[in-house]
C-alpha cells in the first residue's frame, strides 16, 4: 500500500457517533473540547460555528466540516449569539423551537480512531477542513456528500449501516482531497507526498521498514544530494527522514503490541531492530515505558 493507505489502515477509522441535528428559529449551543475527530455535513439551511479567539464561520447547505481534534465551539442560528452549554449526545438533537418544521438540518458526529496512534491523524491534517458547497475541491467528495444527504432524507432498510460506511469513506476521501489542496506551509505526510521525489522516498520506507535506511541511501532515491534532500524532507514533513522512520516504526510497534498477537522478538524483526532488547530500549526511550507496560496500559482502552 502507499504511505497514506498504511497510515489509514493503522488508524482503523470508524464512525463512533452519527446523528441528525435540526433546529428552528433562534438557537445557540456551546460544546466543550474533545479529542475525537468531529464532522458535520449541512443538509438544509445554514448555521454559524465560532471557535474562541476566531471569527465565526458560516456553514451553508452542502458544506462539509472536519475537525481532526475538536476544540470548544459555539454553534448558532445567527452570528454572535451566546451559546447555552451542552453535552454531546448519541441521539438526534433538536435546537430552538421544538414544534414545526426544522429550518436547519445537519448530520454530525465523531470518528473513532486507534487512540495510541491518534497523533498520526493530527500530523496528516490542518486544524480544520472546511469545504463549502460552492468550493468543492473534489468531485468524488461532492458525490459522497450528496449520497450521504440523500441517505439521510430517506428511510430505506440498512440506513444506519450505509451511513456509517459512507462516512468512513468520506473521512478517507477528505484526507486524500486535502493532500492535493492544502497550503504550502503545512508540514506533514500529505505535504511530503505531493513532492514526487519525497513521495518515492516515503513509498520506499513504507515498503521496507526493516531496511537499514540512511539519509544518504534515501537521498539517492530522491535523486538529490544528502544535504539538499535532508533540508527538503524536513521542510515538507516537519522532521528529518530518520526521525520520520523511527516514528513510523514506533507506530507499527504500538499497533502490534495492542493487537497482542506477536512476540517482542517478532515485532523487533518486523520493524528493523536487531533484537527484542534493542527494540525495547528504543521503545522505552521514545515512549517512556517498556513495551509490555504500554500494552497493559493501553490494551483495554483500545478494545473497549
Amino acid at each position: 500500500m502507499d504511505p497514506l493507505s498504511d497510515v489509514i489502515a493503522l488508524l482503523r477509522p470508524n464512525t463512533a457517533i452519527s446523528k441528525p441535528i435540526t433546529g428552528r428559529g433562534a438557537w445557540a449551543v456551546r460544546y466543550g473540547a474533545h479529542d475525537a475527530p468531529g464532522f458535520s455535513i449541512i443538509l438544509k439551511g445554514e448555521c454559524w460555528i465560532a471557535f474562541e479567539g476566531e471569527e465565526p464561520l458560516t456553514l451553508e447547505t452542502g458544506a462539509f466540516l472536519l475537525l481532526p481534534s475538536t476544540p470548544a465551539f459555539t454553534l448558532s442560528s445567527r452570528r454572535g449569539m451566546i451559546g447555552t452549554p451542552a453535552d454531546p449526545m448519541d441521539a438526534p438533537v433538536r435546537h430552538g423551537e421544538q414544534d414545526g418544521e426544522a429550518d436547519f438540518a445537519a448530520l454530525g458526529g465523531t470518528f473513532r480512531i486507534e487512540a495510541a496512534n491518534a497523533p498520526l491523524l493530527l500530523a496528516l491534517l490542518p486544524r480544520m477542513i472546511h469545504i463549502p458547497a460552492s468550493e468543492r475541491r473534489s468531485a468524488r467528495l461532492a458525490q459522497l456528500i450528496d449520497l450521504i444527504a440523500a441517505e439521510c432524507r430517506g428511510d430505506e432498510p440498512g440506513k444506519e449501516m450505509i451511513l456509517q460506511r459512507m462516512l468512513e469513506v468520506l473521512l478517507i476521501e477528505a484526507l486524500r482531497s486535502q493532500g492535493k489542496t492544502m497550503g504550502e506551509d503545512r508540514a506533514g505526510l500529505l505535504h511530503g507526498m505531493r513532492d514526487p521525489a519525497l513521495a518515492r522516498v516515503l513509498a520506499a520506507m513504507h515498503a521496507d521498514v526493516r531496511a537499514d535506511w540512511t539519509v544518504a541511501s534515501l537521498a539517492r532515491i530522491a535523486g538529490q544530494s544528502r544535504s539538499a534532500f535532508a533540508a527538503r524532507f524536513g521542510a515538507a514533513l516537519g522532521c528529518g527522514p530518520i526521525e520520520y522512520l523511527v516514528r513510523w516504526r514506533m507506530a507499527l510497534a504500538k499497533d502490534a503490541l495492542l493487537r497482542g498477537a506477536k512476540s517482542l522478538d517478532r515485532i523487533a524483526d518486523d520493524i528493523g531492530y536487531e533484537s527484542a532488547s534493542a527494540f525495547s530500549t528504543a521503545f522505552r526511550k521514545r515512549l517512556g515505558c517498556p513495551p509490555g507496560q504500554f500494552a497493559r496500559m493501553n490494551g483495554s482502552l483500545s478494545h473497549a
